[in-house]
């Protein structure tokens, strides 16, 4: 080939040697001068664009991505696609999470192997590299690919680019760019028009349809936009490059996609100029898709034959000619897929694929036994975040802060929305004390953040605690097996984790208050008078509880159901003597408020208080042990209530138990109203420690209905924010660069007049929601649709309760930010990071580290949390005894576990004072481990999130049920369904 020649010969000699009729989706590719990846231009000599052929690389890639690869009508075209998602996958240019990583590498390995075989998979995985850290993944692959069982390579192929062609970052090519504030930001071309992106975060698009001119002036690319109809002016956006030749380079590109996708014909050359050209004369050159199109359709080409390279199976259809119809080898569209951007905030919605791949861990709650095995197919979802089970968590720590830092370091910008680092797996002391584990919350939560990870504390994998199978199995063997002693257990358990937290007040603090004059005689005697009583009873009823179970655990079994082999006649007995200290639970609500009062009107004791809950035994925020009392009396009613529908009339323990849940019910329903209102007013009490900029956040009247991360567009793009939405008023705030790591309320909308409505077309955001106040309005992101759908049910029932109540809310906040926006104006306002220490008169007063508290958890883990959430969480709280394995890892450690408040707490036994870790369950998703985990073993759950892997073993069946049921209420959000009324804040 001659080098005078243009382009276009060499693009056509590659399309004839692969007999590739629609190569107009492809280009060629190379390196200039300048190591810049450019095209080849199809006009011009190649000699003028590769001045060193010998020494040059030209690869032949998709250039043209079509909205629907449906449209790609040969299957060798598909082929090519589907390589070149393969490529861009291994490059880490198409980024995704790590559940669509495998969905996408099962369907490569299905086309290249065929149907699952477990050896030949990792022995084909072992030598294989899709991705970087592969391994990771390698078994959530398998059990995708398990499901495509008679899948051919080309209905892989069409599959895999189903799949991809969701993904927000298939066929884009960043190119850096400035904009006019010189935020660094990317632009992007695709068949819908230019895409900006703030790292990989897709914030604004710039539609055909809107295009005027695209032009360039030395390193400025600029964007002339129809005028608006409602307006005459036209706008010209602009954007600065690293310099010319990369300039120029994006508009050519940029122009041949407007040509390719929306012109019907190749556009014509321009006459050439008499004297003098002015600008460049590039233009498209190539038939467009509508040109493809119409051509393939007319059948004037020949079917070929081709070969897979990459493939070890042949495909019966690659091999054989095929009828001309158009879609005839399109392999019908059994699936349905939603993907979303490269962090956890996207997940697969649904998957069809002859069965229903299911998405939700709500799932695992059908299976009855944990001996059943979980469906191959099965990911789980938790507030639209998917997780993925990846690494081992018996790294070394300083490994794991390698890991993290570089995410924690980047500053709370655009890209944020998704690219937030995650809260380490445990932490020791979840109110952020200056304990050395506490440390390895997350990296970006102290400067001192570099200790030893809890994980590998010798406390937590003392080999002594490693127990055997045949103990266990020794030990289980001894014991009864019946349901009625399981739920017996569990009054023990949990009675034994209540003392400790009563025994937090009546002990720990009442010694710490003793030895400090900062609070009144009158406030110590409230307390204590009303709570030694509580702790006193609470005793001597657990020592009843592990008498009834020491006999009952040492007659046998065969001997049939004799005096002991029950628990009923004990509630019954204790329960009724517990209505004797109703008048002490009465004065609970009166400890609560007077405790705040005195707080906030005493420097000396909100020190005092700040610094005790900084303590490894306040593993609870102070006034959260307060309300102990109140949520015990629910659990006795839960308990009572399985014992009764477990037993027959007939069971000599019925009556009883029966009798027991009718005291226990009455007792709840007298002090349901008092604990409804402490709650909130807790719930109020301890978001003020979280906020600054805001004096009065509780006031009578005010109800916290929903809290959780979300993206606030600006004119830097998409920034996380931190909102807070209440009955009256939504907050919305940004983290405070501070050592107390609080939120700053940037801003406030009130509630009254109101509206919110979807604006996704309109702002080219994802889960994209307008709010528009009566003085301001405020375009906000969810990181997934479910995220919005709660968002939006929430507002809109917040806004109903305003317009009922009497009229718009006074100024709330004195300390927030003033409003100058004009009616109609919709924020797209210039929020910087800096104003994050911008201001230092209300953080004199700051509270120390509170990095794991529950806003700073759905914070990092960009999620939400409701009251009725927080209302479910007062009901599931268990204790017990559970056994823990990594992923790797050779025997089981057996540990006393505390679940609440969203979080596991981790000690060595039960009579530990103070946990030795937690691990924050938001976000967290709960499966049955699968059969390629090897577990082998019955009543195993796995926890897992991005990396992070867990395994856990019950003793039952009952107790596995039980630990199920009471994670799922914190790794699946409530449905509005149990819909929050003005009159009911939320129900029991």
């Amino acid at each position: 080939m001659q080098q005078r020649a243009p382009g276009k010969v060499l693009h056509d000699a590659v399309c004839n040697h692969l007999n590739l009729v629609e190569g107009d989706y492809f280009g060629l590719e190379f390196p200039d001068h300048k190591k810049m990846m450019v095209w080849l231009d199809l006009l011009k000599p190649i000699m003028k664009q590769i001045r060193r052929p010998k020494h040059v690389v030209v690869k032949f890639v998709v250039k043209f991505f079509p909205p629907d690869h449906a449209q790609l009508q040969e299957e060798l075209t598909r082929y090519l696609f589907a390589l070149q998602v393969k490529q861009d996958l291994a490059q880490g240019r198409l980024t995704c999470n790590d559940t669509s990583t495998a969905l996408l590498i099962s369907h490569i390995v299905q086309s290249e192997i065929g149907d699952f075989d477990e050896t030949i998979d990792r022995e084909h995985l072992a030598k294989n590299k899709y991705i970087p850290q592969q391994e990771a993944l390698e078994d959530k692959i398998m059990e995708f690919h398990r499901s495509h069982m008679g899948q051919t390579p080309a209905e892989s192929d069409f599959q895999l680019l189903e799949i991809a062609r969701r993904l927000e970052m298939y066929g884009i090519r960043l190119h850096p760019a400035k904009d006019r504030e010189g935020t660094k930001i990317n632009l992007a071309v695709a068949n819908t028009g230019i895409l900006v992106f703030q790292g990989h975060t897709k914030i604004n698009a710039f539609n055909w349809a809107k295009v005027r001119k695209l032009s360039f002036k030395r390193k400025r690319f600029l964007i002339k936009l129809r005028p608006d109809v409602n307006s005459s002016f036209q706008d010209t956006l602009e954007f600065l490059m690293a310099s010319r030749d990369f300039c120029k380079s994006f508009w050519k590109i940029c122009v041949e996609h407007h040509a390719f996708f929306r012109l019907f014909e190749e556009p014509k050359p321009k006459p050439k100029p008499v004297l003098f050209s002015r600008g460049s004369s590039f233009r498209f050159s190539g038939r467009t898709q509508k040109q493809v199109l119409d051509y393939v359709k007319e059948g004037g080409h020949k079917k070929v034959q081709f070969e897979r390279k990459h493939s070890k199976i042949h495909s019966i259809r690659s091999l054989t000619a095929q009828p001309s119809e158009q879609h005839t080898e399109v392999p019908k569209q059994s699936s349905s897929f939603a993907y979303g951007d490269d962090n956890d905030a996207a997940a697969v919605q649904s998957c069809r694929q002859g069965k229903e791949l299911k998405a939700s861990a709500e799932d695992t709650g059908q299976h009855k036994s944990p001996s059943l095995k979980k469906s191959p197919k099965e990911s789980r979802k938790v507030d639209g975040a998917v997780v993925s089970t990846v690494e081992e968590e018996e790294e070394a720590a300083k490994d794991r802060v390698q890991q993290n830092r570089p995410q924690s370091q980047q500053p709370s910008t655009a890209g944020s929305l998704t690219g937030s680092p995650h809260l380490s797996e445990l932490s020791i002391n979840s109110q952020g004390g200056p304990s050395v584990a506490n440390m390895s919350l997350s990296p970006n939560l102290s400067p001192d953040a570099k200790q030893s990870s809890p994980l590998i504390s010798p406390l937590l994998n003392d080999p002594s605690c490693i127990r055997t199978d045949d103990e266990e199995e020794v030990k289980r063997k001894r014991f009864p097996t019946e349901k009625a002693y399981f739920i017996a257990k569990e009054v023990a358990t949990t009675e034994r984790t209540y003392l400790k937290d009563l025994e937090v007040i009546t002990s720990w603090f009442q010694s710490a208050v003793s030895k400090e004059d900062c609070m009144p005689e009158t406030l110590k005697n409230l307390i204590f008078s009303n709570f030694e009583p509580l702790h006193k009873f609470h005793t001597g009823f657990l020592k009843e509880i592990e008498q009834r179970l020491a006999l009952w655990e040492g007659r046998s079994n065969a001997h049939g159901k004799g005096d002991y082999q029950r628990i009923g006649d004990v509630m019954l007995k204790n329960i009724q003597s517990m209505k004797q200290l109703t008048i002490h639970l009465r004065k609970h609500n009166e400890i609560l408020v007077e405790l705040e009062n005195g707080i906030k009107n005493s420097r000396k004791l909100e020190t005092f208080c700040r610094d005790f809950e900084l303590q490894k035994v306040c593993y609870l925020p102070l006034n959260t042990f307060l309300l102990r009392p109140l949520h015990r009396l629910m659990h006795y009613k839960q308990i009572m209530e399985r014992l009764c529908k477990h037993y027959p009339p007939s069971h000599v323990d019925f009556r009883d138990s029966r009798a027991a849940l009718a005291e226990i019910s009455e007792m709840v329903a007298q002090l349901h109203g008092n604990m409804i209102k402490m709650e909130n007013f807790q719930k109020l009490h301890e978001l003020k420690k979280d906020l600054v900029g805001i004096d009065n956040l509780v006031i009578p009247g005010r109800e916290f209905i929903r809290l959780g991360s979300l993206s606030k567009l600006s004119g830097k793009g998409l920034q996380q924010r931190m909102f807070f939405l209440f009955n009256d008023i939504l907050l919305y705030t940004s983290r405070g660069l501070t050592a107390s790591n609080q939120f700053k309320v940037h801003g406030h909308l009130p509630l009254y007049s109101m509206t919110i409505e979807e604006s996704e077309e309109e702002w080219g955001v994802p889960h994209c929601l307008t709010l528009r106040g009566q003085h301001q309005s405020i375009v906000v992101a969810a990181s997934t649709r479910a995220e919005m759908d709660k968002w939006t049910e929430d507002i809109q029932m917040a806004i109903d309760l305003a317009e009922k109540s009497s009229g718009p809310a006074p100024e709330l906040l004195a300390s927030s930010p003033p409003d100058n926006k004009s009616p109609d104006e919709t924020t797209v306002d210039q929020e910087s990071e800096d104003d994050l220490s911008a201001s230092r008169t209300s953080l004199e007063r700051q509270s120390p580290h509170r990095g794991n508290t529950t806003v700073h958890v759905c914070w990092h883990r960009n999620t939400s949390v409701s009251m009725i959430d927080f209302s479910i969480a007062v009901e599931n709280q268990l204790s017990g005894n559970l056994l823990r394995k990594f992923k790797n890892s050779n025997g089981w450690q057996k540990l006393w576990v505390v679940f609440t408040n969203f979080c596991m707490f981790f000690y060595k036994s039960h009579q530990d004072n103070h946990p030795l870790a937690s691990l924050p369950l938001l976000g967290y998703s709960l499966t049955i481990p699968s059969e390629s985990e090897n577990i082998h073993k019955d009543y195993v759950f796995k926890l897992h999130f991005k990396s992070h892997v867990y395994y856990f073993r019950a003793e039952s069946e009952y107790t596995f049920e039980r630990w199920m049921e009471v994670i799922r209420s914190a790794t699946s959000s409530a449905s509005r369904t149990r819909a929050l009324s003005h009159k009911e804040p939320h129900a029991y």
